[in-house]
């Protein structure tokens, strides 16, 4: 396994570097197979949540072809999904999460958002709380988002588990910029998104940013305050996360 060109500790967020971004998703990869193993080394199931953006294509094409994984042991969850786009709509963060890995991998339940139903947010309130998270494999956004949780409506304190948001313009231009929309008009202005104190109580985090469209959103979140400006800067208060970057991503966020 490559090793990382640097580590930091900021707060108590451990940072790995790694040369290429190829690199760090296999890096991330490992460790997220290794977790796993471990928890069910110790419990019968476990439930993991995943962030669906091409950031996590290499983490997730890793988990893909890893073979000592039992997924029928595994419950997973999404973070977030657009209100407004219909079922079938290829952009729908469950469609991209069951293309790149559930389909694939065939977990033991697989819980998707229905952004569309009336109850939405009671019914993944309930399935979500049912048992502890152990895992959740995330980014963050350009703005500095974790799941949908834009700086307007970020929370560090939300009293929900998950809610309907509008979607900040740089938000909103990130999706078109990533190839997912092909104009911004396009993209939905309101979504679910797990709040960021579901996201946090997750027992072990690891948090995936490539590219150079991250560098300033890794640069605020490391080297900035904590505040909801940059709501992955909340990270640094996580008892188990790393970051895995690459040097694209970045640069010269610490000295």
């Amino acid at each position: 396994m490559n090793q990382p060109t640097k580590t930091a500790q900021v707060d108590s967020l451990r940072v790995n570097v790694y040369q290429t971004r190829q690199d760090m998703g296999a890096s991330a990869g490992q460790a997220v197979v290794d977790k796993i193993n471990a928890l069910l080394a110790e419990k019968p199931t476990i439930r993991m949540i995943f962030a669906a953006a091409p950031s996590q294509n290499e983490v997730l094409a890793y988990l893909v072809q890893s073979p000592d994984v039992d997924w029928s042991r595994i419950d997973v969850f999404h973070m977030d999904e657009y209100v407004g786009l219909s079922e079938n709509a290829p952009q729908r963060f469950g469609t991209f999460l069951r293309q790149h890995l559930f389909d694939r991998v065939n977990p033991r339940t697989v819980n998707l958002i229905d952004s569309g139903a009336d109850n939405a947010e009671q019914e993944y309130t309930k399935r979500l709380t049912e048992a502890p998270i152990d895992i959740v494999c995330l980014g963050i956004g350009e703005n500095g988002h974790i799941a949908f949780n834009d700086p307007p409506v970020a929370d560090f304190d939300d009293p929900a588990v998950i809610k309907r948001v509008q979607l900040d313009d740089i938000c909103r231009q990130q999706q078109v910029n990533d190839g997912c929309f092909p104009t911004f008009d396009d993209v939905p202005q309101e979504a679910l998104t797990l709040t960021i104190p579901t996201l946090m109580a997750g027992s072990a985090l690891f948090c995936v940013v490539p590219g150079p469209t991250k560098r300033e959103a890794v640069h605020q979140m490391l080297a900035g305050p904590i505040t909801t400006a940059c709501p992955a800067s909340v990270l640094r208060t996580h008892p188990n996360c790393t970051l895995y970057v690459d040097e694209a991503s970045f640069g010269n966020a610490l000295p």
